[in-house]
């Protein structure tokens, strides 16, 4: 492992080297740019699943993991603001629907499977899975109710139909946010003594991992967190841009590519600190980045994006063509996201998990990765 993150680094200032002095003048470039990348985020992966473990070691698992998720976030968030100037809202949306399932189905099987692997089960708050399995809800209703809206409407030939579908996004994504913000004031603040255990009540640093001899301060922990999240949001960057032309390059379908690819990567860190805290048995912290990375993305970062591309286009920002962003998924995404959290929800409502519940969200996972790459063409959003 230590030779490992040596190389990551190493590789991350050869990423962009051979981005830059080699880009479009050699075929491999694209190929060796995205390895460089992939091998880059591997180190600032394992430095914010590190932060992460201090801090909830030091905060419980609620702070812990919802700064994970924040900060694991901000890729995606920052990808998709730089797509919604260049007007790729269909982009937008698959990496979206993708964050949602890659965290749902594949950080949290994973985390399933690597810590219930030698150990008959492992428990987490079964309170936190019943809020979460109910944001998780709205979640999915704000994603059905404005699809099912747009296309009643083309049944009924409205004539404003792009109007009222932004109507509906607009007012949509402010009862989201009103909720989401709801639901930290819940978990964090008048409910947090049945959410959060004390950091006292259980030896965190050694379940999570984290030796108390080298513990690192709060400050210290957000602070490389902080360094870590933005070193990924450089690196991602550069690693969008090679997945698509290494997509190109191979054949693959764009859409598989924005909703499995760019979703496990932007994820990376969620993947490997989930998976790291739950195999050393804090399937709480670990849990909690499964639905709050989720979350974010379905009640937070969606609905800042729908409002922020409004505001790009009343003040002319990006590129001509960009329209305003809404909430109206295809069927196939929506049904993927509802199977997603309903076989979530189900197997984690008893606040107990095992390795063969994570193969179940593996396999669900599998199964709709292999939908979205013999998927033909492209993911055409409705249009009026």
């Amino acid at each position: 492992m230590k030779y490992l993150i040596i190389a990551g680094y190493a590789a991350i200032p050869l990423a962009f080297v051979v981005h830059f002095i080699f880009g479009g003048d050699a075929s491999w470039e694209p190929v060796a740019t995205f390895a460089l990348a992939g091998i880059g985020v591997l180190p600032l992966a394992h430095l914010m699943g590190q932060s992460t473990e201090h801090l909830a070691a030091r905060t419980g698992p609620t702070w812990g993991g919802l700064l994970n998720a924040t900060f694991g976030n901000a890729a995606e968030f920052i990808i998709a603001i730089v797509a919604l100037s260049k007007g790729l809202n269909d982009i937008v949306k698959a990496s979206l629907t993708g964050s949602i399932l890659g965290n749902l189905l594949l950080v949290g099987g994973a985390a399933m499977v690597a810590g219930g692997f030698r150990r008959e089960k492992q428990t987490f708050s079964r309170a936190a899975a019943e809020a979460n399995g109910g944001l998780l809800a709205i979640a999915v209703a704000a994603m059905l109710m404005p699809a099912i809206f747009h296309f009643t409407g083309e049944g009924l030939a409205d004539p404003a139909l792009t109007a009222h579908d932004h109507s509906v996004s607009i007012g949509t994504s402010f009862i989201l946010l009103v909720v989401y913000g709801l639901g930290l004031l819940f978990t964090l603040r008048t409910h947090r003594h049945i959410f959060s255990r004390p950091p006292s009540a259980k030896p965190a640093e050694a379940e999570s991992g984290v030796d108390r001899h080298e513990s690192w301060s709060v400050r210290k922990s957000v602070i490389l967190l902080f360094v870590a999240a933005a070193g990924i949001g450089v690196i991602a960057e550069l690693l969008v841009g090679s997945a698509e032309a290494v997509a190109n390059e191979l054949g693959w379908n764009h859409v598989f590519v924005g909703v499995i690819l760019l979703a496990i990567i932007g994820n990376a860190a969620e993947h490997s600190t989930a998976v790291v805290l739950a195999h050393h048995d804090d399937m709480d912290t670990a849990m909690t980045i499964t639905y709050q990375s989720s979350l974010q993305i379905a009640l937070f970062v969606a609905p800042v994006l729908v409002l922020l591309s409004t505001l790009m286009i009343t003040l002319g920002w990006g590129a001509e063509t960009a329209v305003p962003l809404d909430l109206v998924y295809t069927p196939l995404e929506v049904s993927a996201v509802f199977l997603a959290v309903a076989l979530v929800v189900t197997l984690g409502r008893n606040g107990e998990t095992n390795w063969f519940e994570g193969t179940l969200l593996l396999g669900l996972y599998l199964i709709l990765a292999v939908v979205f790459f013999f998927l033909p063409g492209t993911l055409d959003h409705p249009t009026p």
